[in-house]
């Protein structure tokens, strides 16, 4: 195939190390990562495993920032190949996969949106990224002054929310829709009077309840208390669109279409990383990455798309072919 022949010294040199312990390398490929981009990659990962000769590839949903840290750790068998991520690399974490002799590849592979969600049976909710702050933020201003939070129903933050109590199941802090959500609503809308650094705090008290890296599980608890919203990427509305419904947010519905134009304001951009090491070491990761970035997958009319992935544009597709195709290292930003 086109890029059986990816391999660069130190992918030749782990194969060395290998061979000298006696270890043999795995036959078949390591996916780690964010929650969101799992469904994408199992999907790339099944149809990888059907039309080639490469065993399936194993995909486990570790949230983005787990997802990093394992991928990070080192080179080696005992370390994934691939880890998904809806954010992009932090400096830091490019700093200790360089350290630990890692060279992550970054792929760009489409848009996602950022939803507040809830069962179908439950109330319409129209809100802003303002409203969402005051019902999730640690701490608030309330008459000049910084207090803990003393929101208990939406209603009492505007007596046009519902008088519901508020109950949000969101990601975890290892999620990278955590930390995107923090970035897109909680640090966006922070009030004049919070210190900076506690803009992306969220409340303990029962009113957020971290559900973890199980999107799916989310939308069950959903079902089963309409009163109660949940955090999660827009893939996972799209595909249960006949059990929840997405809140609007500054006025905007959450569609396929919103979020690509960028009219959403609750949007990001998701990404994998191939571990440049294991190239030509552990067999099929370039083709791999070649179905993924291959039209027929993340393309306009792409089976990603009833995924609920938002494609990129067409240059910005090529683009992050050729940088996988030449195995290009991630940049600090």
């Amino acid at each position: 195939m086109k890029f059986a022949t990816y391999a660069s010294a130190a992918a030749i040199l782990v194969a060395s190390s290998l061979a000298a312990t006696g270890a043999q390398a795995r036959d078949q490929i390591s996916i780690v990562g964010s929650s969101t981009v799992f469904p994408f990659a199992t999907a790339v990962a099944e149809r990888f495993g059907q039309t080639t000769d490469f065993p399936t590839p194993v995909v486990e949903s570790t949230g983005s920032g787990g997802g990093l840290k394992l991928f990070c750790e080192g080179v080696g068998e005992g370390t994934p190949d691939i880890t998904n991520a809806s954010r992009r690399i932090k400096n830091k974490e490019i700093d200790k996969c360089n350290a630990n002799g890692v060279t992550a590849v970054e792929v760009k592979v489409g848009f996602d949106g950022i939803v507040l969600s809830n069962a179908k049976s439950g109330a319409d909710l129209n809100v802003t990224r303002e409203q969402i702050f005051l019902a999730l933020a640690k701490n608030v201003v309330v008459d000049g002054e910084v207090v803990a939070n003393p929101y208990t129903f939406w209603s009492d933050i505007d007596p046009s929310l519902p008088a519901e109590p508020i109950e949000v199941l969101g990601p975890p802090p290892t999620s990278g829709t955590r930390d995107a959500f923090v970035e897109l609503v909680m640090e966006e809308a922070c009030q004049e009077g919070i210190e900076e650094e506690a803009c992306s705090e969220i409340r303990e008290d029962g009113a957020f309840i971290d559900a973890g890296e199980n999107d799916n599980l989310i939308v069950q608890k959903l079902e089963a208390n309409p009163s109660a919203f949940g955090i999660f990427g827009f893939s996972f509305l799209d595909q249960n669109a006949d059990k929840i419904k997405g809140a609007n947010v500054d006025g905007v519905e959450p569609t396929f279409d919103a979020i690509a134009d960028g009219d959403y304001p609750v949007s990001r951009s998701l990404f994998f990383y191939v571990k440049k090491e294991h190239v030509g070491v552990v067999p099929g990761i370039m083709e791999y990455v070649a179905e993924f970035t291959n039209e027929n997958a993340w393309g306009d009319e792409g089976y990603l798309t009833e995924k609920g992935l938002i494609p990129l544009p067409e240059e910005d597709r090529a683009k992050f072919k050729a940088d996988a195709e030449g195995l290009v290292a991630a940049q600090k930003m």
